[in-house]
Parts: structure tokens; C-alpha cells; sequence
């Protein structure tokens, strides 16, 4: 045996215990007559000791050839320590070595493996199995597992069943771009990695499986962000005769099972949000409601008053942030740089200050008289102490616009707690979304979400005011899963197709498979996909998946540490008939 405890479970219950442990040398304190060593491995620290007056000699030798990061084995007895140390849970005890095998000798590691580590986000991705070794990123890694442990159970007690579906696919237009893989057996095609499951799930659901999940790997080609890569993994589900109320409640009920585990708290239904009183309201369909800072629409307040930028605007919109009226002007100028950043791309923001001794001043006393200001602060509803930030603009860029400042705000201010959660439903989208560019309707959430059943007439009339039978679940300013009731009627799926602008023969091409499987009885359905990466990271406290994920990918989409994407040898290339052609 390489060991008989791990290094994060010997107490004073072991004392005088022989024991034989296994693990990397974290730290070295060399006194010359004594040595202390701390081993460690998943489990936690246990301090050793070597002792010229209880060691011999030749172990003494031994224990100074040790370096960081060396892999050892010891057998020793278990002591009291002298000096505790009530931060770890074996801190009451050491090990005095007895014996002393190298297993492995170490280079120097390129950056420190402790919880605050010296090396960079770069460097520490590159070496990402010494960064694994970290308790920050080990702890996470654990997290994500149990997580995923207690996913599965709940699932299953609701009676689900977890299929695997297939990797290599068909490429499909699902909004991003299809990662392709080409196949040498059928030279000039190709496969595509799946976006999502969905076709497959319905297609389960049509071969009478009832429910269905799957903890899945799906893939996107596209730009990469602190919540994104392009390859990520879902909690993938689907139902069979149910409405939207079934779905919601079962995976509401998984939520709140999460949340309990991690809080301690049970928590009361979640609120429900239509898409239109969150875009009015926070100017996102995913709004953070730990906090308030709700919109306010000052149109009717503020034009006619010869302010040409609020005049010529679409929209007048604010926010109010409570007791920021201490801010300073090179605070405000600051902020006003912000949301002037390309990123954000505001024109400029004004401002308006209800004193704490009552007065009021704004960044636009030229246009706006004392009895204009107290208006626009009664709509606010503000208190003396108070800030109100407005912007204006063409209504959906402007709503953008203040929607991330209300964010950053929320960041600056302290408000978004990791260890406070709100859940929150978004319901009732539009089905359509209209494309200048393109010239036609994309479906905003996929070609296989049903409308409202009231909506059904809009799609001969007004298909762009037609709502979607769908819904989105978001926690502290993230979507964490969205879903809808899917169309099961082939007729119904041929009108979408051509609202969307398939034409028959590219329906069928794209989508006749499923097309088919509708002429054999497909039940009524409908499902929900969460985000697990994006899951478990806010579930901990945190926004940035990467630490969430074995092996992530950097912000171009490469592995750094084993060199991906790479060159391929011509030969394979060969093999599949392909040559390239790359343009500069």
C-alpha cells in the first residue's frame, strides 16, 4: 500500500499510530536539526517531521534532498504537535518519520501551488495540472461534481431516464456557428458537433422514452467571454405530455433542491417575469433582481425643453441609485466615460442630484428649471441623498446601454453577493425576431418552439407579435436554463420553416428526419436546457466558468496547455480528399 490514511484525516484519535502516507511536498522549514515537511494530496496537509535526535542520520540526509512539489511516501509514527495549527484539520498532530521513499523527484514548478498563487491566469492554464493541485481550483472542481451527483438523483427520482445521444451530427442552423468534422469514409461531407441535442430529444420523446436528461457536452463556434466556451456542458432534459406549468415546476423544484444544499434555506416559488416587463423594467431578458434600480421612462418630463439630445431621442430612461448623491464630479465623469466605451456605446449620460439638504442640481440646469428637476425626481421616487442617471437614445440601444451600466453599478456598489441568490422566470418571448440585414424573421430561440396556442392566428397576420410558449431561468443576472413546449404538429412546423424562410426543399434537407418522425405519432412536448457550466459557477459564488472546467479554453479558443487547434499532417489531410486554401 502506497498509504494507509490521506493526508486530511489523522487526529489526536490516532496517536501512536503507525501509519504510511502518500503525497506532494507543499512546503520545507529546514532548522538543520529539525525538518518539518507539509504532505499533501486531495484530502488536505499533514505536517512530518525529521528529528536528528530521534532520526537517524541517513534519513536526515534523505529528507534534505527533498524539493517542492516532490512525490513521497512515509511511514512514521503519529505525535502530538507541539505548536497546533486550528486552520487545518489535522493540526494537532505530525508525523514522525520513520521512513522515507522518493517516488518522484520534481522540477521546480513555474509558479507557487498555493490558494494565492504568483502566476499568471496564461501561465497557470499552460501547467493547468499543477494549477488542478491549488485548493481554489481542486475545491471547484469537487463542487462541480457533487453538483452534477445531486443533479442526477433528483432527476432520477422524477423518473428520468439519461440517454446519450450522438457526438458526430448533421449541421443544423441553431444561431451559432457548427464546429465540422470531415469525414474520410465519405469524401466532401462533413459532420457537424451539436450546438445541443435538441432534434434527438425530441426524436426520444416521438419513440415514447417519457423523460429524458443527459448531463451532455454541446459545442459553439463562436466568441468566448468569461461565461462562455465552445465547449461547455449542458443539463439536458425533456418531457412528454406535458404543458409549460409541468416543466417549470419539476425543474423549479431541481433548483430549489440545489439551492437548499448549498444555502440551507428553502426557497419560496420563484417570481415570474413576462420578456416585456424585463426588457421595460431592467432593458435585459435575464435581469438581476438582488437589487433595484429599476427604469424609469422620462419622455413626457423631458422633451420640449430645447435639450436637443433629449429631444431627438427615441427614449429618455434612467436609474436611481440610492445615496450616491455624495459622488463626486470626477466620479460621475468617470461613469460617463464608461458607458461612452465602444463596448457600451452611450453618446453621453446626465445627471441629476437630490441633495441631502434637499436641493437638487443637474448636469442640465441650462434646460431644466428647480420645478422641471423636482418632476423628474418624483418620478424617480428618489430620497434626499439619492443619484439619478439618465441616458437617451434609440430605445433598444439605450435600454442596452443602461442595463450594463445598472450592472456595473451593481458590482461597484456591492450589491451583486455571490452567497445571495434570486431566482427568477422569464416568460411569454417573442417567437420572431426580425433581420434588417437578411431581410427575414430568425427564431429566437429555435425552429421547434411553439407559439402561445392564443398566439396561432399571428403567424398568418403579425407573426412578429406572435409570443413564444417558452421560458428562461435566471439567477443573479444569468440564464442558467431556457426551454419551451416544442411544435408536434408537422403542419404547424412547415408554416415555421417558411416564416423563417426555408424553402421546402432546404426543410427537408435540413430537418426532413424530424419532418418524418412527425407522421408517426409525435406526442405533445416540451423540455429545458441548463447551463451546467454557468450552474455551478453562480451556485459557488462566482460568474467566471473557467475554474469550473478540467481543462478550459483561453479567450481565442485554444488550449494552451496541449497546443489546440494544431496543423495537421498533409497525409491526413490526404485521407480525407481535403487541401488547403487558407486566405490571409
Amino acid at each position: 500500500m502506497f498509504r494507509t490514511h490521506t493526508n486530511g484525516e489523522l487526529t489526536l484519535k490516532n496517536l501512536n499510530e503507525e501509519v504510511t502516507l502518500s503525497g506532494w511536498v507543499q512546503t520545507i522549514r529546514d532548522k538543520g536539526f529539525m525538518i518539518w515537511i507539509d504532505l499533501r494530496d486531495r484530502y488536505g496537509i499533514t505536517q512530518l517531521v525529521f528529528d536528528q535526535e530521534r532520526s537517524t542520520a541517513a534519513l536526515m540526509e534523505e529528507a534534505k534532498k527533498l524539493g517542492r512539489e516532490f512525490v513521497i511516501q512515509v511511514q512514521g509514527k503519529v505525535i502530538e504537535r507541539a505548536s497546533k495549527n486550528p486552520k487545518i484539520p489535522t493540526g494537532d498532530i505530525e508525523i514522525l518519520v520513520e521512513k522515507l521513499t522518493i517516488l518522484n523527484e520534481s522540477q521546480l514548478p513555474p509558479f507557487t501551488i498555493e490558494d494565492e498563487t504568483d502566476g499568471g491566469e496564461e501561465l497557470r492554464m499552460k501547467y493547468r495540472y499543477l494549477d488542478i493541485r491549488r485548493n481554489p481550483v481542486k475545491d471547484k472542481l469537487i463542487f462541480r461534481h457533487k453538483m452534477a451527483q445531486k443533479v442526477r438523483n433528483y432527476l432520477s427520482d422524477e423518473g428520468f431516464i439519461e440517454v446519450e445521444t450522438p457526438v458526430l451530427i448533421k449541421s443544423t442552423p441553431e444561431g451559432a456557428r457548427d464546429f465540422v468534422v470531415p469525414s474520410r469514409m465519405n469524401p466532401g461531407q462533413f459532420y457537424a458537433l451539436p450546438q445541443s441535442p435538441q432534434t434527438f430529444k425530441q426524436l426520444l420523446m416521438v419513440g415514447g422514452m417519457d423523460k429524458y436528461f443527459q448531463i451532455v457536452k454541446c459545442f459553439r463556434d463562436e466568441d468566448l467571454r468569461a461565461d462562455r466556451q465552445p465547449e461547455f456542458t449542458q443539463i439536458d432534459c425533456e418531457m412528454a405530455f406535458v404543458e409549460q406549468e409541468d416543466i417549470m415546476n419539476v425543474f423549479e423544484g431541481m433548483t430549489k433542491t440545489l439551492l437548499k444544499d448549498i444555502t440551507g434555506k428553502d426557497f419560496q416559488d420563484f417570481p415570474r417575469m413576462t420578456f416585456a416587463d424585463a426588457m421595460k423594467k431592467y432593458g435585459n431578458d435575464k435581469p438581476d433582481i438582488r437589487f433595484g434600480m429599476e427604469f424609469h421612462e422620462l419622455n413626457d418630463l423631458t422633451k420640449g425643453k430645447d435639450f436637443k439630445i433629449f429631444d431627438d431621442a427615441e427614449l429618455v430612461v434612467g436609474i436611481n441609485v440610492e445615496g450616491a448623491a455624495e459622488y463626486t464630479r470626477k466620479q460621475i465623469d468617470e461613469l460617463t466615460d464608461w458607458v461612452k466605451r465602444p463596448q457600451i456605446g452611450a453618446l453621453g449620460m446626465v445627471w441629476v442630484k437630490y441633495q441631502a439638504d434637499g436641493t437638487i442640481t443637474s448636469s442640465v440646469n441650462k434646460f431644466y428649471n428647480e420645478e422641471d428637476l423636482k418632476k423628474i425626481v418624483e418620478e424617480f421616487g428618489a430620497k434626499a441623498g439619492d443619484l439619478m442617471l439618465i441616458l437617451s437614445g434609440s430605445e433598444n440601444k439605450v435600454r442596452a446601454q443602461l442595463s450594463a451600466l445598472r450592472m456595473e453599478l451593481g458590482n461597484r456598489l456591492g450589491l451583486r453577493k455571490g452567497n445571495e441568490f434570486a431566482p427568477l422566470w422569464v416568460i411569454d418571448f417573442p417567437l420572431l425576431e426580425w433581420d434588417e440585414e437578411t431581410g427575414r424573421y430568425h427564431a429566437m430561440h429555435h425552429p421547434f418552439t411553439s407559439p402561445k396556442t392564443e398566439d396561432f392566428s399571428l403567424l398568418e397576420t403579425d407573426p412578429g407579435k406572435a409570443r413564444a410558449n417558452a421560458y428562461d431561468l435566471v439567477l443573479n443576472g444569468n440564464e442558467i436554463g431556457g426551454g419551451s413546449i416544442r411544435i408536434f404538429d408537422k403542419e404547424l412546423q412547415s408554416k415555421m420553416f417558411d416564416l423563417l424562410g426555408f424553402t421546402k426543399e432546404e426543410a427537408e434537407a435540413q430537418f426532413g428526419f424530424l419532418m418524418n418522425a412527425f407522421k408517426y405519432g409525435a406526442p405533445p412536448h416540451g423540455g429545458l436546457a441548463f447551463g451546467f457550466d454557468r450552474l455551478v459557477a453562480i451556485l459557488d459564488g462566482n460568474e467566471v466558468i473557467r475554474d469550473y472546467i478540467a481543462f478550459p479554453k483561453n479567450n481565442s479558443g485554444r488550449d494552451v496547455m496541449i497546443d489546440a487547434p494544431a496543423p495537421v499532417a498533409d497525409a491526413q489531410l490526404d485521407e480525407l480528399e481535403l487541401k488547403l486554401d487558407l486566405k490571409n
